[in-house]
């Protein structure tokens, strides 16, 4: 029988079905965007488990590589904004045939992703949704959540009391960039590409950036680039000419961000760089504020992408071939 919760319900309920359930691995399984949100998860499994093993894979790899170590002990997270991406129902699909226990996350409780999950955690969506309500926010909660059930880990109970004032910490983050944005997209509208770049928690923020809003929505070419690896190639290409947008974090990678911030000072010129110790975090307990200052990422930076639109006169939900011809 499959269970349907709705935001905050949804994820005690959840968690208090999986309690009782043999699990030694998280599989995040999903496509684009919705795969980037689950790099933060990852990245807390991997730090702060001693029995729980975390990995990412798009859905469609998921099925064609069949990993060895998917079987009835794992718990695979699907996420699918409306539910109906064809190869991440198909992976729960295979996920459930493996013997797995399935979650998924989708803004549609009737959708076939729904449909073919073990557990459903439905979000609310729009402009006026509390972040505290939003899919990044619950995807972390999750993993926290398990963390908590599994090994008694403090930190679900720190964001849980952290909820409260996300929406302020939000809009203040928003407000403390504004002005840059609106600058930023007005001086370099025109850029035929722009360079993300990040670590740990942060690098999915940054994918998501240079894959769905520069590339997808506004048709920039962009790569993310992950800060460990900047000087191992991808420095080359820096000049005065070529925008970059950095992300700093507040997790244990920061330092590879702030060796990369420095060398784009020397070397760069059209910089966006997003600090995440400008945020005001008055109202979120300490214990979290790296795990916070990801989703803090994404809402500045989906402000960020607003002013693009804006500047450019190109709508983000404008489309050459998603959803418009076969593929």
């Amino acid at each position: 029988m499959i269970k349907n919760y709705t935001g905050q319900t949804a994820i005690s309920k959840t968690l208090e079905e999986l309690k009782d359930k043999d699990i030694n691995r998280v599989f995040y399984v999903a496509c684009g965007g919705s795969s980037a949100l689950t790099y933060s998860s990852k990245y807390i499994i991997e730090r702060d488990s001693k029995i729980l093993a975390a990995e990412v894979y798009n859905s469609n790899e998921f099925i064609y590589r069949s990993p060895a170590t998917l079987d009835e002990k794992s718990l695979v997270v699907v996420i699918s904004h409306l539910g109906n991406t064809p190869e991440t129902t198909a992976a729960a699909e295979f996920a459930r045939d493996k013997g797995a226990t399935t979650v998924a996350f989708t803004y549609e409780n009737e959708s076939p992703l729904a449909k073919a999950s073990d557990f459903r955690i439905d979000y609310q969506y729009g402009p006026q949704v509390n972040p505290a309500d939003s899919r990044n926010i619950l995807i972390i909660q999750l993993t926290l959540g398990l963390l908590k059930i599994k090994e008694g880990h403090h930190k679900y109970d720190a964001l849980v009391s952290s909820l409260p004032g996300l929406q302020y910490t939000v809009d203040k983050a928003i407000e403390k960039y504004t002005e840059k944005s609106i600058d930023f997209a007005t001086k370099y509208q025109n850029e035929k590409m722009i360079y993300t770049m990040a670590s740990g928690s942060n690098f999915g923020v940054a994918y998501t950036f240079a894959i769905c809003i520069l590339m997808e929505a506004q048709w920039i070419n962009s790569h993310a680039i992950h800060a460990g690896e900047f000087f191992h190639g991808p420095f080359e290409v820096v000049d005065k000419d070529t925008p970059f947008v950095l992300l700093l974090g507040l997790d244990e990678t920061r330092y590879m961000e702030e060796r990369a911030q420095k060398f784009l000072n020397k070397y760069g010129e059209k910089l966006f760089i997003l600090d995440a110790k400008d945020f005001d975090l008055s109202k979120i307990d300490i214990a979290i504020e790296g795990e916070i200052a990801s989703v803090l990422h994404l809402y500045v930076l989906r402000a960020l992408s607003r002013e693009f639109a804006k500047v450019r006169n190109h709508p983000l939900e404008t489309r050459r071939y998603m959803h418009k011809v076969e593929y």
